[in-house]
Formats: structure tokens, sequence, C-alpha cells
């Protein structure tokens, strides 16, 4: 199957009581992530997370369907047409 590129959004209600879980994850498919950026946003006491991934459609969905399982994780995504 063809990788492709593609981003990652990921939003975070919870910090204190996510983001170690979903580190963990990222961290287990460190090998597609190209760039990561994480953005607290204080006032509403959750973060965002923004990947841009080289994946095929499977690790795509493995990825986000795992980031997806978390509570109070919400994980939306795309991939190019090619390349």
């Amino acid at each position: 199957m063809q990788k492709r590129l593609g981003f990652v959004g990921i939003v975070i209600e919870d910090r204190k009581k996510s983001a170690d879980e979903v580190n963990k994850i990222l961290s287990d498919f460190g090998e597609i992530i190209i760039a990561r950026t994480g953005v607290p946003y204080q006032q509403k006491k959750c973060c965002v997370i923004t990947l841009v991934i080289d994946a095929t459609t499977d690790e795509l969905g493995v990825l986000t369907g795992r980031i997806g399982m978390v509570h109070g994780v919400t994980v939306k995504s795309a991939l190019s047409k090619g390349t």
C-alpha cells in the first residue's frame, strides 16, 4: 500500500487526564510522524495537537482509532490523493 502525505488534528479537552496517554500513542507511531505542533489553550484548559504524517490509509486508521478511544479526545484526519 502506498504512503501518502496527510495531517491529523487532535483536541484534548483535559490535558491533565488525557495528554500522557495521547503522547504514548504518538510515540508508538513516531515513524510516520513528520512534524508535530502542540498548542495549549489555557482559557479552556485544553490542548490542540497537529501532526503532519506520511502514512498508508491503514496506518492512519490505526493511529486515529487508538487516539479516538481516549476519553475526552477528538481526532480528525485527511490524506492527500497522491504523493
